[in-house]
């Protein structure tokens, strides 16, 4: 046969194992994850149903966990805490106890891996006898400033212990600048803020309430987080979140909002983070432990095409069970 008459040929590009990692244009690193962990109180590590391959941890075994991660190349972690219903009110103000879950095991990770980076959640469903992430009003209704109030003092509460950046997840109005100030008012200058900019009001959370038990007892969170239709909205929290001292932005979930997350993308002077969350970690666990899928290929092309629509920063839970892969050469 005549070969054809072309001058390009895309193909040239891709012929052999060296020359597609020659061009390649996207090349995720453990350095680009951030494992979120779950904690409780108790002395066991607890295996999750709601989220196979995942565990709550006690603190003994987060610090173990932690070490393990670090080991493998990855930065930070995320702390999500299973607080105990008998801590619960309707205010959340254990969200601020010096003495609580999260401050204790803050210091451990610190003392144990003190160039880890530890990333605190700050937001009151945890703590919410309502399993909301305010204060719930007597119509129903989450009061956003009176919830504000407790969300500055739960981030001093997280940078007193030695967090190195508060990551408020609860969408109320004006919190990152009222943390800036209580943090900068404190002295905890070098405190960042990573806000949840656009997080939306996402039915792909539900494995993580599971976790924590923190789902709303009544209602949803539509009247605070993000409706799933909106893409300009996001920009506006964007630049709301850059005005008000945010260091990094956030988009959650990640898969189901590429389209944010790019458009984000391309207007940020910040790092952008996406968090993958515990319902596209469930799907891709589920249909692999199936056969359906090919798990390690299928993690690390998601995670590669959120790293491509432009996140800097990428929060998921495979993070560790990735980075095996990226460092043994196997990615």
């Amino acid at each position: 046969m005549r070969p054809l008459d072309l001058t390009a040929r895309p193909r040239r590009n891709r012929h052999s194992a060296g020359i597609r990692a020659l061009v390649r244009e996207t090349v995720l690193t453990p350095d680009d994850l951030l494992l979120p962990v779950f904690l409780h109180d108790d002395a066991d590590d607890v295996p999750l149903t709601s989220m196979p391959g995942t565990t709550r941890w006690s603190i003994p075994g987060l610090v173990a966990e932690v070490g393990r991660a670090a080991a493998l190349g990855i930065r930070g972690v995320v702390l999500f805490p299973k607080v105990e219903e008998a801590d619960k009110s309707a205010d959340g103000a254990e969200a601020a106890n010096p003495d609580g879950l999260v401050p204790r095991a803050i210091a451990a990770i610190k003392d144990a891996h003190p160039d880890v980076l530890v990333v605190t959640d700050v937001a009151l469903d945890p703590y919410s006898s309502a399993g909301h992430d305010g204060i719930v009003g007597p119509d129903g209704r989450v009061l956003n400033d009176e919830t504000v109030e407790v969300l500055v003092r739960q981030a001093l509460t997280h940078a007193r212990a030695g967090a190195d950046v508060v990551a408020p997840s609860d969408m109320m109005d004006g919190r990152v600048g009222a943390i800036r100030a209580g943090l900068d008012g404190e002295g905890f200058t070098t405190t960042s803020i990573m806000a949840y900019t656009a997080k939306y009001a996402s039915a792909f959370y539900g494995p993580f309430r599971g976790a924590l038990d923190s789902a709303p007892k009544d209602g949803d969170k539509k009247g605070y987080q993000m409706d799933p239709g909106n893409a300009r909205e996001a920009l506006r929290e964007y630049h709301l979140d850059v005005a008000e001292g945010a260091d990094a932005v956030m988009v959650k979930p990640a898969g189901p909002y590429l389209d944010v997350i790019r458009r984000i993308a391309e207007v940020s002077t910040l790092p952008v983070a996406a968090y993958q969350v515990s319902g596209e970690y469930l799907m891709l666990k589920a249909a692999s432990a199936a056969g359906w899928l090919d798990e390690r290929e299928v993690i690390l092309e998601t995670l590669t095409g959120i790293k491509r629509a432009g996140a800097d920063v990428i929060l998921t839970y495979f993070a560790t069970q990735a980075a095996e892969w990226l460092t043994s050469g196997r990615g």
